[in-house]
């Protein structure tokens, strides 16, 4: 009986063993930008080249941003504007490139995903978006410098969003993403990027206003100043400093966020079952607040750790990690590992992205700290993907790569690059198949 019972036990480990061999290996995604690809993607024979070039290299999947920050669409639409042209480069509205990128990648042996950017309405660099047209009313109204200003009249960040509390908003990028979703039945999986305000300063409309009143309670919308208050110091710097309702608003903004990736989780399962849901922000969870965005997990409470002070008691029921099945973190840090922060990023320099404390000197601040961050507050409900900015490590090839091999070893999901223009550029294909080569 007992040499049974050993046989079946040895039986059941061996099929586990067996189990785990087959899951999937992590995944690599390449990112293919809307505006800096326009040309490269216009036509099917440059991109079955790419494609090919891609999957020599051991990625997996592409992931082909089909929604500019603009609000226009590379595929034809019955509700968003159609991006026809793109610095002198013209497209016909027949033209399907995510259908030729599809392809491509079913050819290659690559997973397809799409990426579309949500709450973006307008390229203030260039004064060209759904703001600028057919919604200027449903642009983000900021409040900056103790001024409200509508975020067309932003010259200093080239992103002009819309506001997500706005009904009209939602409802139309929901739509957007339904029709979506039944135009391309096949594509493996839709990340949202931009699902986020601006930045801190926004929004202050006083339709957001009036619903935050409404959330919190209030007999009348708050003016602005009582939410956050900008102060100038003897340089001339600004900053903002919390007022009265400050924790309640970060509160009721990520919850704005989070009622809207459970509503297209919803609506998007109910078209396509198999398509999978992904999510980009990036890694500075610590002052990712800003963005007004809780991308943990609802296991994760901030409120209970001393660092994060701006966190109110109810913070953690805005997380939605449980929403997604997959979610990709920025990484955008030049040190690569934890024991370089303290020594090296000073001399270095980072990438500052919007909501990222450029004074912050803790171990977050890099790669490998970043990526143990990002699976901490996730708490395993999602895989994590590594997503790597080209661009940072220009004139520093050696360390571009060594960025990539701890992306990949680093997160349980493996590693996205942004982007393909940057390969291209500074013909960085061989010292990216080594990195990929050399992770474990």
């Amino acid at each position: 009986m007992k040499k049974l019972f050993y046989l079946a036990l040895a039986a059941v480990l061996f099929m586990g063993l067996e189990s785990c061999k087959q899951q999937p290996a992590k995944r690599l995604y390449m990112w293919l930008d809307c505006e800096a690809n326009f040309e490269r993607l216009s036509t099917p024979d440059s991109i079955d080249y790419y494609m090919a070039r891609i999957k020599d290299l051991g990625f997996t999947d592409v992931v082909a941003d089909v929604k500019s920050i603009m609000g226009e669409v590379l595929y034809k639409s019955d509700i968003a504007p159609y991006m026809g042209e793109w610095n002198g480069t013209v497209r016909s509205e027949e033209y399907d490139m995510l259908a030729e990128v599809e392809a491509a990648c079913r050819r290659h042996g690559l997973g397809c995903f799409a990426s579309l950017n949500v709450f973006c309405g307008g390229h203030n660099f260039v004064k060209r978006g759904i703001i600028y047209n057919e919604h200027p009313d449903w642009q983000t109204i900021g409040w900056w410098h103790n001024q409200l200003l509508p975020v067309s009249e932003m010259d200093f960040t080239y992103n002009g969003m819309v506001n997500p509390a706005n009904p009209e908003v939602r409802e139309y990028q929901l739509a957007i993403l339904e029709e979506f979703a039944r135009k391309y039945p096949t594509i493996d999986g839709i990340i949202f990027d931009r699902v986020r305000y601006n930045d801190i300063w926004a929004d202050f409309s006083d339709l957001s206003l009036e619903d935050f009143a409404a959330y919190a309670g209030l007999e009348k919308a708050p003016k602005p100043e009582e939410i956050l208050t900008w102060h100038q110091d003897a340089e001339g710097k600004w900053d903002f400093k919390p007022a009265e309702h400050f924790k309640l608003w970060l509160e009721y903004r990520a919850g704005v966020i989070k009622s809207f990736v459970a509503e297209a989780h919803e609506r998007l399962k109910a078209i396509n079952p198999n398509l999978q849901l992904g999510d980009y922000t990036g890694a500075w969870y610590p002052t990712y607040y800003y963005m007004g965005v809780n991308w943990a997990s609802e296991k994760f409470n901030p409120a209970e750790i001393e660092e994060f002070d701006w966190a109110s008691e109810n913070y953690y029921k805005t997380g939605y990690a449980e929403l997604l099945d997959v979610y990709m973190t920025g990484l955008y840090y030049t040190p690569i590992t934890k024991a370089e922060v303290d020594s090296q990023l000073a001399e270095l320099g980072m990438r500052t992205e919007d909501g990222m404390d450029a004074e912050a000197r803790t171990y977050w601040y890099c790669v490998e700290g970043g990526a143990e961050l990002a699976q901490e507050i996730t708490c395993g409900v999602v895989p994590v993907v590594g997503s790597i900015y080209v661009e940072q490590y220009q004139g520093d090839e050696e360390r571009f790569g060594r960025a990539i091999t701890q992306a990949i070893e680093s997160c349980s999901g493996g590693m996205m690059l942004f982007d393909l223009c940057h390969i291209v550029s500074h013909n960085w294909w061989d010292t990216l198949k080594v990195a990929i080569d050399r992770a474990e």
